[in-house]
């Protein structure tokens, strides 16, 4: 099995999709996006700071009925009009970009989702099977981003530090259930538990893994954490 390798901590004058950014800080770090005609989206508590030519609105995503059904966001906040805004997240880590081709897609742990250009499209999908209920914080749903047309860029937050593995057919790897971000669509996900037995007396207990199996990337939080929704 190939080891997780660090992703960079920082980008400076990268484009892609139509906008240029710039990643920087150490502890919590900021994006730093310059719009001309594309339009990113984001949650409205993600932003730091921009420039009064850069207009913000609300971007209503599909599925409404269904999003509202399932505790999701049925709204975003845009940004549009030339100029430079900024995010940040609330806690320390690490911000990192993807860049989706058209017809890509990723899976994204819930709330690791920082911002997206708009030929990104953003849903969700349903998790079955109740051995599922343990997924460190995911719920029944995975965030699911698909680049519907051109090339688009997609920025997630990881808490402590970053690392991808890229799996090759049939390579597996087993993540502690709050340290997993993101993974391919090709990469299959499933649920092991692994139980300890000390004796007839004595207690015993069990470790959650998510197994994933490639062909596929899948990206690991350092510092991963358990939401308060799947306690």
């Amino acid at each position: 099995m190939p080891i997780p390798v660090l992703l960079p901590t920082s980008a400076l004058n990268e484009s892609c999709g139509g906008v240029t950014y710039h990643i920087e800080g150490e502890l919590v770090p900021s994006l730093h996006v310059e719009l001309v005609s594309v339009r990113i989206y984001f949650e409205h508590h993600v932003l730091l700071w921009k420039e009064p030519a850069v207009n913000i609105s609300i971007k209503a995503l599909a599925g409404g009925f269904k999003r509202v059904m399932a505790g999701l966001p049925i709204f975003m906040t845009e940004a549009h009009g030339a100029g430079h805004i900024a995010f940040s997240r609330d806690g320390a880590g690490h911000i990192f970009a993807k860049h989706l081709k058209q017809g890509e897609s990723l899976d994204v742990r819930e709330h690791q989702f920082l911002a997206a250009t708009d030929q990104i499209e953003f849903s969700f999908t349903r998790v079955k099977g109740i051995s599922n209920m343990l997924l460190g914080g995911t719920g029944f749903f995975i965030d699911k981003f698909h680049c519907t047309r051109g090339e688009g860029v997609l920025w997630l937050h990881g808490y402590g530090n970053v690392f991808e593995v890229v799996l090759g057919p049939g390579q597996a790897i087993d993540v502690e259930s709050g340290g997993w971000i993101y993974k391919d669509s090709t990469v299959q996900m499933d649920t092991q538990f692994q139980r300890f037995s000390t004796g007839l007396f004595a207690s015993a207990g069990q470790i959650v893994w998510n197994r994933f199996t490639g062909p596929g990337r899948v990206g690991i939080q350092s510092m991963y954490i358990h939401y308060p929704t799947a306690e």
